[in-house]
């Protein structure tokens, strides 16, 4: 019988990518130590100086805590191909130390475009339209960039590379992960198949449905709740992907309304053996990161035997 694999991020700490976003975070030994004292085994690097850089230091905090490293999640504005060198040195000195610190499983580089920088989709965040996404040659490069930045990682590490698809960026709707998917190689690029993004991003679709439709693209699972209420808020009111995260658009999991039972019981069916990584973006500041952690993997405790059954 599988046990599920549960990690936890330095975003549900309040570490997210995006600067001006106000408040400090929590550091880094703060939130490993609350991390694993919430029942937590694995976590990503967050942004890049968060956790120590050395891979020896960073493979001591580790260890001591029994967490296993499994991503580092880096944004490229792959539509700008004059971006694409720096990204792609960047993509692989986070890599080179993700190898270094690797053990089982294999940590991904968790790739994404350079979410909440473009004015029109940050502020249409959740109720995208077709007329919002990229031009042909706009996807061609999108996607190009995305399989140079996997090939150099792959080359350089060893390491995969795998697609978050996120909201406020150019990958976000259904459509938009399939054409992605579409147009580059599955042996190079994977997908991070994140629920709650998936929600918010598609108006509200189904997440497990989703799974079955990008099965043989999803290497890896993030685990985020959408809460509806605000969700139907933020687009009548028309709010923008930040004032949707103030108002605490990515929920505690099970207050949502992304369906977790059937969502392990699918993920059992296929079987998947990875690991799932809990995320539930805030911003620095917001609300009681440890006690949200312990309540998340309550939750999920509760419902696992749905993983296994």
């Amino acid at each position: 019988m599988p046990n599920l694999l549960v990690g936890n991020a330095p975003c549900s700490w309040g570490s997210l990518e995006f600067e001006g976003t106000g408040g400090e975070p929590v550091g880094y030994r703060q939130m490993l130590d609350e991390l694993a004292a919430t029942g937590y085994t694995g976590t990503e690097l967050g942004d890049w100086g968060f956790m120590p850089t050395d891979p020896s230091a960073l493979r001591a905090e580790l260890a001591q805590r029994g967490v296993v490293m499994l991503g580092a999640f880096v944004p490229i504005a792959l539509k700008e191909s004059s971006a694409l060198d720096a990204g792609i040195a960047t993509a692989v000195k986070v890599a080179r130390l993700l190898a270094d610190v690797a053990t089982q499983p294999a940590p991904y580089l968790v790739l994404a475009d350079n979410n909440g920088t473009v004015p029109d989709r940050t502020r249409r965040a959740g109720r995208t339209t077709p007329e919002d996404g990229l031009s042909p040659a706009g996807w061609k490069t999108f996607a190009a960039g995305a399989e140079a930045v996997a090939r150099a990682v792959l080359t350089e590490t060893g390491l995969k590379t795998a697609f978050h698809h996120h909201c406020a960026g150019y990958v976000e709707t259904p459509d938009e992960i399939a054409t992605l998917l579409e147009l580059t190689d599955p042996q190079l690029l994977g997908l991070v198949f994140d629920t709650g993004h998936f929600t918010y991003g598609s108006g509200g679709a189904d997440a497990v449905a989703a799974l079955d439709r990008f099965r043989e693209r999803i290497w890896y699972i993030h685990l985020k709740d959408c809460h509806p209420g605000v969700a139907a808020r933020a687009r009548a009111e028309g709010w923008d992907y930040f004032a949707a995260l103030r108002h605490g658009i990515f929920c505690e999991l099970g207050r949502g309304q992304v369906n977790f039972p059937d969502l392990l019981r699918r993920l059992a069916q296929w079987p998947y053996r990875g690991y799932v990584l809990v995320e539930q973006d805030v911003l620095p500041g917001m609300g009681s990161p440890k006690e949200s952690a312990r309540r998340n993997r309550a939750y999920l405790a509760s419902v696992e035997h749905h993983f296994s059954g």
